[in-house]
């Protein structure tokens, strides 16, 4: 074998590899994201569901109660237009109200005439399940959910359905509403299709590109000499970068749906039982439902700080928002309040037009600086200076704790390489200085352009 063949084959094996690898961890890592945000999308559709039936029910159970309150009426009177009023309410497409007493005779279906005045307490659906007695125990424990599976108009076709029911307590009638599912399942269905198509284009756009480069690498491989290898090898450097923006982009798309989207639509739920909690509180002090509304606030609570986590791990909000000098002085004041470390910033680039590779590379560094200094520095203070000169941006930061031994740190340390290799993927030169007892020092240059 000649030369020139090893030279592509050690030209051409360590890209296929590390393409390989990238492309398995980008589908693994995409597959599960996908994954995740489905989960917490199709969450958040059913509790929206959830949330309008509630709302349907009590907006009805106003109405009910404005009969109830009409001295006019006598009791007899005031059913049966209670139970006229529940069968003229409609909302949507479909979407009806039904009424039992505690012994399962049906009052009111407006859908099914027939089953009004007939004792429905131990029907079932196809799967056996006995849906009068389910929703009659909700009721009956304050209000409450059951799926079921009933017939849907005007076809009548069974449909997987979500009730919600509550109780008349004056009469001990058990009235409510539900919705079918179908629409959930194929919104649902919708988006995994959109995701699984973005994956599967992204991975044969990474594919083509390294269908191309190996062609390139090839052909240069064996028209050219030394030389033009390195010139490859930059070319290389430059397809590193653009799949590095893409990352980026994705990520940024990613944050901003789970930011923008799902995080939103998480805070209003939460304020939505808030509100119900409030009001059960003000009716019935005691009430049972009043505990188990506080448990899904502190999960949702939970919920909405990991989707804000998984958010700014992606891809900062203030860094697309506000720029990258607002986004330093939000990680620093931040760091600052954490550690009672003093910090001081010197930001100089006002004028510069920042690709984003480079904010996003700044960005990272400045992460990566304060956690080495937060966990390993002891120090009380630091300074995080930027600025450009000789048509490069110079990013330093420099601390007065105990500093380090280079050799070993440089050994052991995987966040210290993490920063080097982050500067010199986009071409820049990344240089460190530290000495025990005398504090760190770490600069970074990086191309303007």
């Amino acid at each position: 074998m000649n030369l020139k063949a090893k030279i592509l084959l050690l030209a051409i094996l360590p890209l296929l590899s590390a393409a390989g690898i990238l492309s398995y961890l980008g589908l693994t890592h995409a597959h599960s994201l996908a994954t995740q945000i489905l989960g917490v999308y199709e969450q958040n559709l059913i509790e929206s569901k959830k949330q309008a039936l509630k709302e349907q029910v009590e907006l009805a159970f106003s109405a009910i109660e404005h009969v109830q309150r009409n001295d006019t009426l006598s009791e007899e009177e005031a059913k049966s237009e209670v139970i006229a009023l529940l069968s003229r309410m409609t909302f949507g497409e479909d979407g009806y109200f039904f009424a039992y007493d505690q012994q399962g005779i049906n009052l009111v279906h407006p859908t099914i005439p027939a089953f009004v005045g007939q004792n429905l307490f131990e029907f079932e659906d196809r799967s056996g399940n006995l849906l009068i007695q389910h929703l009659l125990n909700a009721a009956n424990s304050g209000g409450g959910y059951h799926r079921y599976i009933w017939e849907r108009p005007p076809l009548m076709q069974q449909e997987d359905k979500l009730g919600y029911a509550m109780l008349i307590p004056e009469w001990e009638w058990m009235f409510g509403t539900g919705l079918y599912l179908d629409t959930i399942y194929a919104d649902i269905s919708q988006v995994k299709q959109a995701i699984d198509d973005n994956i599967r284009n992204s991975f044969l756009t990474v594919m083509l590109v390294l269908l191309f480069t190996v062609i390139l690498i090839v052909i240069l491989g064996l028209a050219i000499n030394l030389h033009e290898h390195r010139l490859a090898d930059d070319r290389l450097r430059q397809l590193v970068k653009k799949f590095m923006r893409l990352q980026v982009n994705e990520r940024r798309r990613f944050s901003r749906e789970l930011h923008d989207g799902i995080n939103q639509q998480l805070v209003s739920m939460k304020f939505r039982i808030e509100l119900a909690c409030k009001k059960l509180e003000n009716q019935t002090p005691e009430h049972p439902a009043i505990e188990d509304l506080q448990k899904t606030e502190q999960i949702l609570n939970q919920t909405i700080r990991e989707v804000r986590q998984i958010s700014h791990n992606l891809r900062p909000v203030l860094l697309d928002d506000l720029g990258l000098e607002s986004a330093l002085r939000g990680l620093l004041d931040q760091f600052s309040e954490r550690t009672s470390i003093q910090v001081k910033l010197e930001y100089d680039l006002c004028k510069v037009d920042l690709p984003d590779d480079v904010g996003t590379t700044l960005y990272r560094l400045a992460q990566e600086c304060l956690t080495n200094i937060e966990k390993h520095a002891d120090a009380s203070h630091l300074k995080l200076r930027l600025y450009s000169a000789d048509k490069e941006i110079h990013f330093e930061v420099s601390d007065n704790g105990k500093g380090f031994n280079l050799k070993t740190a440089q050994n052991k340390g995987i966040g210290l390489v993490n920063m080097k290799e982050r500067v010199e993927v986009i071409g820049g030169q990344f240089v460190l200085h530290s000495e025990i007892n005398n504090g760190t020092h770490i600069m970074a240059s990086l191309p303007c352009k």
